[in-house]
């Protein structure tokens, strides 16, 4: 195998390069590198010419990343990430669990776990200091892939060989119905009875991109989508939507709390079998990986009220 110096190769450059990706234009790549866009622009050009390949298709208006420029930056993508890590393993020297920890927690958990999660945390690890950021299971996945965050609350599987997974509780799903629902006499509910009462006033949904609109419609036999049917941007808009008397949906067990002021408004109910599997997701790259999963048999023995531990297979 030839052998390749890459004395000329730097990590500077290929971060560059991606903050000309991310933003698309070299003048505000510039801004949040801290140097002149005269200078960004020659590196960028040099890294072009050592690699042989043009990076970027550029016009007054317009800068995209050619084909090749697709595959390769995400390569330096990765690269950074593992350099991040690198550093943040040699600094790593006071415990795995002290210092910054930085938490994702998909948008349909995150209020409702969250307000409980944080007392129980700062009891038990005291030295940890937490930067959380709530978002998209996809968007979190991508995040932490990049080294942008360490652990992500999100609802399992999850799929990728990148990444580590524990399980932490079961959360069950309540079916949630307009007062005046025809399904809302029933003490509990199917999987069939819903399937049978997608028409008028049926099944409300989550825009694409929560998980949660995925397991709705696995757990009531995915259903096909109607025609003109309204989708809610949170699970707070889901909420007014059958207080409404929209339709009705399936919420999880934890987003039922303090929820007194919808009593004249809406019914739930329990349904049998449904619910999700919440977990701890990381980077399978991360040294940390066995205080991970220790953290991970700590939270799943202080399992949230209403939710039930996760069976074995």
């Amino acid at each position: 195998m030839t052998y390749i110096p890459l004395s000329g190769l730097s990590l500077r450059d290929i971060e560059y390069v991606v903050a000309v990706d991310d933003l698309r234009n070299f003048s505000r790549a510039a801004e949040r590198c801290g140097v002149s866009q005269a200078g960004l622009s020659e590196q960028v050009r040099k890294l072009e010419l050592l690699l042989d390949v043009t990076l970027f298709e550029r016009s007054r208006r317009h800068v995209a990343p050619t084909p090749d420029g697709i595959r390769l930056i995400a390569m330096g993508r990765e690269v950074l990430a593992s350099a991040r890590a690198m550093i943040e393993a040699a600094r790593a020297r006071t415990g795995p669990l002290e210092g910054l920890l930085r938490m994702g927690v998909i948008a349909t958990l995150g209020p409702y776990y969250v307000p409980s999660l944080l007392p129980l945390l700062r009891r038990a690890y005291p030295e940890l200091r937490l930067q959380l950021t709530e978002s998209l299971t996809h968007l979190m996945l991508a995040k932490l892939r990049q080294n942008e965050l360490d652990l992500v609350f999100a609802a399992l599987p999850i799929s990728g060989e990148s990444f580590e997974t524990a399980p932490l509780f079961e959360e069950p799903f309540m079916a949630v119905f307009p007062k005046a629902h025809p399904l809302a006499a029933r003490e509990t509910l199917t999987m069939e009875d819903l399937a049978s009462h997608d028409h008028e006033n049926g099944l409300l949904l989550l825009e694409d991109g929560h998980c949660l609109r995925d397991q709705a419609l696995s757990v009531c036999g995915m259903m096909p989508m109607r025609d003109q049917q309204r989708l809610a941007t949170s699970l707070e808009m889901l909420w007014h939507m059958i207080g409404a008397g929209e339709g009705y949906s399936l919420i999880p067990q934890l987003a039922l709390r303090n929820r007194a002021e919808w009593d004249e408004l809406v019914v739930t109910r329990p349904m049998t079998p449904a619910s999700r599997q919440i977990g701890l997701v990381w980077r399978s790259s991360d040294p940390r990986g066995p205080a991970f999963r220790d953290f991970a048999a700590f939270l799943a023995s202080k399992i949230p009220e209403g939710c039930l531990p996760v069976t074995a297979e």
